[in-house]
């Protein structure tokens, strides 16, 4: 058994190790711990030409992605990030869809696959809510994650902190209108890898705070012109992980959710099933997890010809 922690957290091996000592792992397996380089490369050759049938890479770095258009995808599962976009339908529930954005646009810090980093809502709509979601993500407790008040923790790095106040610059620098947030700690906090959870307005789609993954809690509001201009800016990304809509019609639900094409969606909630398979379109990822399309791919079909009795 081969371990491939995070750099960031690699202690969490140990654990997996003494769970193997103390279960019924085969004697003579072993976890290996070794250090991997800063650019988060397995040791030993590439993931797209290892021995191994079956692997998975996590994230959008670069190398993966070059990794992925070497690699035979046909025996191979990526996950490779995403830029999720909710669609605020006029007819939602303005509460109702902040109360949810809180926890999908920042979940985890904002460092989670599928948060909800774009906000699409129509122009007639766009000021109002955008103000009210910036009051609600304003007023989210930022501090220790053990405190069990706290809402929104540290970056995992220093490195991804310097990362996202670079793209809240950027934000700024692109003309989008910055609501709450900005660069610089919380109050209060002088010290770890905390950022302000931000929310910028009036976002451009073109805007690189809309196109790449940040990985932090910065949520961007797009007004849009109609429910169609709607599906086809959360189309317009190179991503296809995830998605919502919030509205009080469910089958007008269904058929935003027919046009996104991402490989998870969500009407008016966003919950992993894990009987259902997960994964992504286009640069989110090849292959799914979970559900029977996820333990299928540990499988290779065979098939078995007999001849034809006699006439």
């Amino acid at each position: 058994m081969v371990v491939k922690p995070a750099p960031e957290s690699p202690l969490d091996c140990y654990l997996l190790a003494e769970s193997a000592r103390r279960g019924r792992c085969t004697r003579g397996r072993r976890v290996d711990r070794r250090r991997r380089p800063r650019d988060g490369r397995a040791p030993g050759a590439s993931p797209g030409r290892r021995q191994g049938r079956l692997h998975r890479l996590h994230r959008g770095r670069s190398h993966d992605r070059r990794d992925l258009r070497s690699a035979d995808s046909s025996v191979s599962r990526w996950s490779l990030g995403g830029k999720s976009a909710a669609i605020i339908l006029d007819d939602a529930d303005e509460a109702t869809a902040i109360e949810g954005l809180k926890f999908l646009g920042v979940m985890n810090s904002g460092q989670a696959c599928v948060a909800q980093t774009r906000v699409l809502v129509s122009r007639e709509r766009h000021d109002a809510f955008a103000a009210s979601l910036a009051a609600a993500i304003g007023a989210m407790k930022v501090g220790d994650p053990l405190d069990p008040a706290t809402e929104i923790g540290p970056m995992v790095a220093q490195r991804q902190q310097e990362r996202v106040e670079k793209y809240i610059a950027l934000g700024q620098e692109e003309g989008a209108r910055l609501l709450t947030g900005g660069n610089g700690r919380p109050d209060g906090l002088d010290r770890g890898w905390y950022v302000r959870p931000t929310v910028f307005a009036g976002v451009d789609n073109r805007m690189r705070i809309a196109q790449e993954e940040i990985f932090g809690p910065v949520l961007s509001v797009t007004p849009y012109d109609d429910v169609a201009d709607a599906v086809r800016i959360a189309n317009d990304s190179d991503y296809g992980l995830a998605g919502t809509v919030w509205t009080a019609d469910p089958e007008a639900g269904l058929e935003v959710a027919r046009g996104v094409r991402t490989g998870t969606y969500g009407i008016n909630t966003y919950t992993m099933d894990f009987a259902a398979p997960f994964g992504g379109f286009k640069a989110s990822g090849v292959g799914r997890e979970f559900g029977p399309e996820g333990l299928a791919q540990y499988t290779e079909a065979k098939s078995v010809y007999l001849s034809a009795p006699p006439l």
